[in-house]
This record gives C-alpha cells, structure tokens and sequence, in this order.
C-alpha cells in the first residue's frame, strides 16, 4: 500500500472507499479520470501505414518475475524493481494526446496488447524482433534460454505501445520510443526474426481463460 499511496500523491488523485470483501487477500482498484472531448487514446483508430512504437524496454518485468522463479542473473537489480515497482508512463502518455492513432499499455505482453490494438482497429501488424528495445539482462536472459518470445508476451512492463502516421514521426523526438513494426491492412500479426517469419511459440497472459 505505500506504493499505492506513493503513486496518488505523485499524480495528485484522491484515494477514497474500500473493498468489504473477506478472505486472505483482496486487492481491488477502480480508475475514474476527465479529459477533454475527443482527446482520449483509444485502441481502435489504427490506421495502416502507421509505425508501431513502444516506449521503454521490454521484458524486463518479465525477467524479474523469471529471477523470483529460480533464474540467476548477474545484475537483477533493475529487473526486480521493474517487476515489483512499476512506474506509470503518464507523462510520455499525455503527449502523445495530440499525436498518437491508437495507444495501450504493455501491462499483459506487447503480442496481446498489440492484438487488442489490431482487433479493434480491424487491422494487421507486422513486427521487427531485432528491433524490440531490450535490456542487456533480457538479452543475457535469451543467449542463455533461447526463449525470444519472453519480451514478446510477459506482462507489468507497463510501458505504451502506439500508432502514428509516419509523416508524426518527426514529432515525437522529444519523446522516447523505439519504432518496431508497422500496420497493415492484412489481418494478424506477424512477426520477422533475422529476415523469417516466426511463429510466436507463446503467447500474453489471458484474464479469464
């Protein structure tokens, strides 16, 4: 809960009510927020010929939770405090208000997330691997497991993912992000790997299923 209250003072929001539920743990958080009409970041305006982009690095939330299942890495440090203390990018998300098609958050694995994107947008996708931002230490991680979907589909990197039309570019120097695909009009995702395309041999978390 420190993290929690952290969190509202730095963004200036109110913490009010609680949860009447019994049992070991209940965690339970409702957002309510206003913004202005026709300002808001929505997953179902991409449009193809938009660059996908990604801030941050990814798979580093999924390298801790990796550590606390038992791997060893040489610097944890930074993995561990991705996976156990996430910071909001709220920020980098209100500039990109007035440029941005569609946006969401990393909070599930950039495929699923991506995928919530395409199907909303009733497009497709084609992704870049070697051009996936990652950390040395995921990077270490999949030298040494050969597991390269990891940074593809583990969650709580709470990063963005967005779209925006090429010609925005340019506009989003004073942003960091990391262009990694594109969108197409062709359903799917599709994703290249040293010139081949790749089959995603695991896939984002599912609430429900």
């Amino acid at each position: 809960m420190p993290r929690v209250f952290a969190l509202a003072d730095r963004y200036a929001i109110d913490l009010i009510g609680g949860d009447t539920s019994s049992g070991p743990l209940t965690l339970t958080v409702q957002a309510f927020g206003i913004l202005p009409t026709g300002k808001a970041l929505k997953r179902s305006v991409a449009k193809p010929g938009d660059a996908i982009c990604v801030t941050g690095n990814l798979g580093e939330a999924g390298l801790g939770l990796k550590i606390k299942q038992g791997y060893v890495c040489k610097s944890p440090e930074n993995a561990l405090k991705r996976f156990n203390r996430p910071d909001p990018q709220i920020e980098i998300g209100q500039g990109l208000i007035d440029t941005a098609h569609a946006c969401i958050d990393i909070s599930d694995g950039l495929a699923g997330d991506l995928g919530h994107i395409l199907q909303q947008s009733k497009v497709g996708a084609s992704l870049d691997w070697e051009a996936i931002p990652l950390s040395d230490e995921v990077k270490a991680y999949i030298n040494d497991t050969g597991d390269w979907s990891m940074p593809l589909t583990s969650g709580d990197d709470y990063e963005l993912c967005f779209t925006v039309s090429p010609h925005n570019l340019e506009v989003l120097n004073t942003i960091p992000h990391t262009k990694i695909g594109i969108i197409e009009e062709r359903p799917g995702l599709r994703i290249k790997k040293s010139g081949q395309l790749q089959s995603l041999p695991g896939k984002s978390f599912e609430h429900f299923s």
